[in-house]
């Protein structure tokens, strides 16, 4: 088990899983507006599996490294509040986006949406310091291609 843990680990610093995992955002809000709660658990049981999708990389950046090491650590040896707090946030951003969706209010997810990953970034800064920045680039850039996306499905359906 622990060397699939490793073989995991080395892939999660491809930087392309930092990008694509915050896509699945895309089909949980379809799903939840599709009101498929089958759809909304299939994409929480495959986003996780981003982490190995892409090779590890021959020389990952010193800023992944060091960004995933604190990562680790903050997981593993942080204070457990902070920990839970982690989760009881993620828990609620997923509850709130797909009940948002589910009621057919798309102008709120992408409030609940830009307000979530707005938060990702201020956590990251904030319990990481300059390592987490890291987090940045990639939250905007997938949190810009979400919000593109769903405004053109959103026009395009109903303009």
């Amino acid at each position: 088990m622990e060397e699939l843990l490793d073989w995991v680990w080395l892939r999660h610093h491809n930087i392309l899983s930092w990008y694509v995992r915050p896509l699945f955002i895309l089909p949980y809000c379809y799903f939840a507006y599709q009101r498929s709660l089958s759809g909304l658990i299939l994409t929480l049981l495959l986003l996780p599996t981003t982490l190995f999708w892409f090779p590890a990389p021959d020389n990952p950046s010193e800023q992944v490294i060091k960004y995933l090491a604190w990562e680790f650590d903050f997981l593993v040896n942080g204070v457990v509040w902070q920990q839970v707090s982690l989760v009881v946030a993620v828990v609620v951003f997923l509850w709130l986006l797909a009940l948002t969706f589910w009621k057919r209010s798309v102008a709120l997810g992408l409030v609940v949406l830009n307000t979530g990953t707005l938060c990702k970034v201020i956590w990251s800064i904030f319990f990481g310091g300059e390592i987490g920045q890291a987090a940045i680039l990639p939250s905007i850039v997938t949190l810009g291609i979400c919000n593109i996306a769903v405004y053109f499905i959103w026009k395009r359906k109903f303009a």
